[in-house]
C-alpha cells in the first residue's frame, strides 16, 4: 500500500499541477464563450425544459434511446451528488483549508458549459448495440466525431479504472467509515450489505438503475437540502464570518496559520478543483453516458440538465456542506471526512440528530453512486470488447465494494483524485476539437425553442 501510495503521489502531482488547473479553467471559458454564456442566461427557460417538463409529465416520441429524460438526469444527478458533496468537499477544506470552497465554486461556475457540451456530443454521437440498448460518452465522440479510436479507447480504460476507485472504492469507503464513526459497526458488514443491495440492482440493468435513481436522487438531494438551510438559518450570525473566511482565504491561505501557514494559493486552488471536479465531474465527460440513453429528439434538449446539475451539485449542496464546516470551526481539529461534516451539522444544530442527518444522506447518496457509476464502467466496457464483458464487471464491481471497505480514506481519495484527472485530458481534447459541433447542437436547439418560450410568455 505504501508503494501504491507514493507512485500515486508523483503521479497525482503532475495531473493535478498547473497544466491540468489551466486545461480545466481554459476549456470552460472557450466553450462559455462560445455557447454564448448559456449558464448565465434564460434560467427560466432551462427549468421550464428540464424540471417542469418532467415534472408536467411531457414526454418525447422518440423512440430511440432505453430510459425517459429525467431518468438519465436523475442517473447522472445520482453519480455526481455523493461522497464528493459530504466527504469530498470537508476533506478539500480540511487539506487546503476554507478557500478551497471558493475555488470549487470557480470551476463550477465555468463547469456549467463544458457539461451542456459533453452532453450534447454524447447524444450525437450514440450509437444503438446489439441488444437494442444505447450507448455514448467521450469514448464515442472521441471515436466517431475526431475519429480517432485509440482515443475513445484510452478514455475507456481510464473511465474503468475511475469508476472502481472513485465509487467502489471511494464511495463505500466512505459510507462504511460514516456507519463506524456513529454506530460502532464493522466496515466490512457494511461492504457486505452495500455489496448485496447494489447487485440486486445493476443485475436489473440500466432500466432499474434508471427507476431507483429517479425515485432516489429527487429525495436525498431535497432533504439534505432543508436539513443545510436549517444549519445556515439557526447560526446566521456566523455566515458573514464564515465568508470572509473562505474568500480571503483563497487568496491569502497563510492568514490561517497552524497546517496552512506554508500554504500557497496553487495548493489551495489545487484541493478546491479537485474536490469540486470529482464532485460535478464537469471536464470528465461522464454524465454524457447516462444522458446518452435518454429517450429525446435533440442532442441539445437533454444537454439542457448539464448547467442545472452542476449548479445543483456544486452552488446548493457542496456550498452547504463546506459552509457548515466552516461555520462549525472544526476544520482544523484533525478530523476529516464524512466524520468530519457529521460533526459540523451535530455542532451546529440542536441535539444530536445533525450527524444522523448526515449519515442518513451519506448512504443514500453513496449508495446511489455506486450503481450509476457502475452503468458508466458497463458502457466503457461495451466500448471496448462488447457485451461478454458485462458479467465480469458486474463480478468485479461487487469485489471492489468490499475492497473499499477495508481501504484508508487518504489513499482512496487520491487514487480518485488521480483517476479523476487522467480522464480529464481526452475528454477535453475531444471538446475543444468538436467545438463547431457542439454550437451547432446548441443552435439548432436551444435558439430555437428559446425563441418560443419567449414568444409564449409574450402572447400571455
Amino acid at each position: 500500500m505504501e508503494f501504491i501510495a507514493t507512485v500515486n503521489g508523483y503521479i497525482n502531482d503532475f495531473v493535478w499541477g498547473v497544466p491540468c488547473i489551466i486545461l480545466i479553467m481554459v476549456v470552460g471559458i472557450v466553450m462559455t464563450v462560445r455557447l454564448k454564456f448559456i449558464q448565465f442566461r434564460n434560467w427560466g427557460f432551462l427549468i421550464r425544459q428540464t424540471y417542469v417538463k418532467a415534472f408536467k409529465g411531457e414526454k418525447d416520441e422518440s423512440e430511440d434511446g432505453d430510459i425517459t429524460s429525467f431518468q438519465a438526469a436523475m442517473v447522472s444527478v445520482s453519480a455526481v451528488v455523493g461522497s464528493g458533496n459530504i466527504a469530498g468537499v470537508a476533506t478539500a477544506i480540511v487539506l487546503g483549508g476554507p478557500g478551497a470552497l471558493f475555488w470549487t465554486l470557480v470551476a463550477a461556475l465555468v463547469g456549467c458549459a463544458t457539461k451542456f457540451a459533453e452532453i450534447a456530443l454524447g447524444l450525437k454521437y450514440r450509437e444503438k448495440m446489439s441488444d437494442g440498448s444505447w450507448a455514448g460518452g467521450p469514448m464515442y465522440y472521441l471515436a466517431n466525431g475526431l475519429h480517432q479510436k485509440w482515443l475513445g479507447s484510452l478514455f475507456a480504460i481510464l473511465m474503468i479504472f475511475a469508476g472502481f476507485m472513485i465509487s467502489a472504492v471511494v464511495d463505500t469507503n466512505t459510507m462504511a467509515a460514516a456507519i463506524q464513526e456513529q454506530f460502532g459497526v464493522n466496515p466490512m458488514i457494511s461492504g457486505i450489505v452495500f455489496m448485496i443491495l447494489t447487485g440486486i440492482v445493476i443485475f436489473g440493468g440500466i432500466t432499474r438503475i434508471g427507476e431507483v435513481c429517479g425515485l432516489l436522487s429527487p429525495f436525498m438531494a431535497g432533504a439534505y437540502l432543508l436539513c443545510g438551510l436549517l444549519v445556515i438559518i439557526l447560526n446566521i450570525a456566523k455566515l458573514p464570518t464564515a465568508i470572509v473566511q473562505i474568500i480571503t482565504l483563497a487568496f491569502n491561505p497563510r492568514a490561517a496559520g497552524g497546517g496552512l501557514a506554508g500554504a500557497s494559493i496553487m495548493m489551495v486552488m489545487r484541493y478546491g478543483f479537485a474536490r469540486g471536479i470529482f464532485s460535478n465531474e464537469a471536464g470528465i465527460g461522464t454524465a454524457a453516458i447516462t444522458h446518452a440513453s435518454a429517450k429525446v429528439n435533440s442532442p441539445g434538449e437533454q444537454a439542457l440538465w448539464g448547467p442545472l446539475e452542476v449548479f445543483v451539485d456544486t452552488f446548493v449542496v457542496c456550498t452547504i456542506t463546506g459552509l457548515a464546516v466552516v461555520m462549525s470551526g472544526l476544520w482544523d481539529t484533525g478530523i476529516d471526512g464524512a466524520a468530519l461534516t457529521m460533526r459540523a451539522f451535530e455542532t451546529l444544530l440542536p441535539g444530536t440528530f445533525g450527524s444522523y442527518v448526515v449519515l442518513f444522506a451519506e448512504v443514500l447518496f453513496g449508495f446511489s453512486c455506486l450503481i450509476s457509476w457502475y452503468n458508466y464502467v458497463e458502457k466503457a466496457g461495451d466500448f471496448l470488447w462488447g457485451s461478454k464483458a458485462k458479467q465480469i464487471l458486474k463480478a468485479l464491481w461487487l469485489v471492489f465494494i468490499l475492497v473499499g471497505s477495508a481501504t484508508t480514506l487518504g489513499l482512496a481519495w487520491d487514487l480518485a483524485d488521480t483517476a479523476n484527472g487522467l480522464m480529464i485530458i481526452p475528454n477535453t481534447i475531444g471538446i475543444l476539437l468538436l467545438g463547431k459541433e457542439i454550437v451547432k447542437i446548441k443552435e439548432e436547439y436551444y435558439d430555437t425553442e428559446l425563441e418560443k418560450y419567449k414568444a409564449g410568455k409574450a402572447g400571455r
